[in-house]
């Protein structure tokens, strides 16, 4: 498993370093997304996930409540709808099964935006599906 924009201020790097050594898990904090950039994060997860399949749940709270404001968990210094749908349009090929998008809040989301970037998400997460099932 790999997570992806990890971040927060009730946590420190020591939290997240038991993900690694005690569970196996792999992680890219937001800070190292935004400095690898959606391209190579996309690449990172491709190269974790290998042939097997996979499942995506992609947490709303991962983008930055400046664009995803209706959710649970707004914490400042996310990552932008641009780069969250440009890691996700990068994992073509994967062999993905299913996938998910968390975390929406529609009461807390007046303006709707959050609905709308997580139905794009989701249908960019069903066209991958789409895709692998094509075999394309």
């Amino acid at each position: 498993s790999i997570e992806v924009g990890l971040r927060g201020s009730v946590y420190d790097v020591e939290d997240w370093t038991g993900l690694r050594t005690e569970l196996g898990l792999e992680y890219l904090t937001t800070e190292d997304v935004l400095r690898i950039g959606p391209a190579e994060t996309a690449a990172r997860i491709v190269e974790r996930v290998g042939d097997r399949r996979a499942f995506v749940s992609f947490d709303i709270d991962v983008v930055d409540p400046a664009f995803a404001p209706g959710t649970g968990t707004p914490e400042p210094g996310g990552l932008s709808a641009h780069d969250a749908l440009a890691i996700l349009r990068a994992l073509r090929g994967v062999h993905l099964v299913g996938a998910d998008v968390v975390e929406v809040i529609p009461a807390y989301d007046p303006a709707g935006q959050t609905a709308f970037l997580a139905a794009n998400l989701a249908y960019e997460l069903l066209s991958l599906v789409a895709l692998e099932r094509r075999g394309t």
